[in-house]
């Protein structure tokens, strides 16, 4: 059987760590590097949840797209069993987990997150912008925005979509998974009449008209959790004897109200 090393070069393969960005933190963050593995779990991010789920299926790694640790948003000062990252970090070497995280390297990478998701959404041709990160291509057909609001949220799954309507057709559309409202201006310029990406603001919903682009929000997990079946795929390919599972307890957390409920 592999060692958690060996899948790391592997998952280096199919998303090279020098096209991580530099505040980033991308590999095994976890465990053994020599550790054997048998059974792998895929999730978009490592939570109590996935790593109680790993446990109960005998997983030795789990794979995730989000880093467990040390990214700017979450530095690792302590490591205490009474702080939620660190009870977390204890329970998965406690039970000899090992994690590896793609994140910003998979974002950017051929056949990675955007390119997933544009595949999700029927995009014709779709290639990256200069940013290298969000990709734009057409749809076979024009369809109005409303029409294709309703598409998007039924292929990702979403629970809600938020948008905005600039008055345009739908045809040629940028999408960038998570949080990639920064390149807004970067779509505008590229002559897209829809971007679909997530994590938006209510400034650039009321903006987005007078701009001239439709502003699809569809959720930062719908948006980047697709290109867990690119990991699973491509893992189960490199390592037939490897059983590799998708969580099945993480989803999406954003739940919205809606008058009749």
């Amino acid at each position: 059987m592999p060692t958690v090393r060996e899948i790391e070069q592997q998952l280096f393969r199919l998303a090279p760590k020098e096209g991580a960005m530099d505040w980033d933190n991308v590999g095994q963050l976890l465990g053994d590097p020599e550790q054997s593995v048998e059974k792998v779990l895929i999730s978009l991010d490592i939570t109590e949840g996935v790593a109680d789920e790993a446990i109960a299926k005998g997983c030795q790694l789990i794979v995730a797209h989000h880093p467990v640790m040390n990214c700017k948003w979450l530095p690792v000062q302590t490591v205490r069993t009474d702080t939620p990252q660190g009870h977390l970090l204890i329970k998965l070497l406690t039970h000899g987990i090992s994690a590896i995280c793609m994140h910003t390297n998979l974002d950017v990478a051929e056949g990675g997150v955007n390119d997933r998701l544009a595949q999700v959404l029927k995009l014709v041709d779709p290639g990256p912008m200069e940013n290298g990160l969000v990709r734009v291509g057409t749809l076979p057909e024009p369809m109005p925005l409303a029409a294709f609001a309703r598409f998007t949220a039924k292929a990702l799954g979403c629970n809600g979509i938020r948008y905005s309507d600039a008055g345009k057709m739908v045809s040629r559309v940028a999408v960038g998974g998570g949080a990639c409202g920064d390149f807004e201006e970067d779509v505008i310029r590229a002559g897209c009449d829809t971007f679909v990406t997530a994590d938006l603001s209510y400034h650039q919903f009321l903006d987005a008209p007078g701009k001239g682009i439709n502003l699809i929000d569809a959720g930062h997990f719908p948006t980047e959790d697709p290109v867990c079946e690119v990991l699973i795929k491509n893992l189960t390919e490199q390592f037939p004897k490897l059983a590799v599972f998708k969580s099945a307890s993480h989803r999406e957390v954003i739940q919205y109200y809606v008058e009749g409920d």
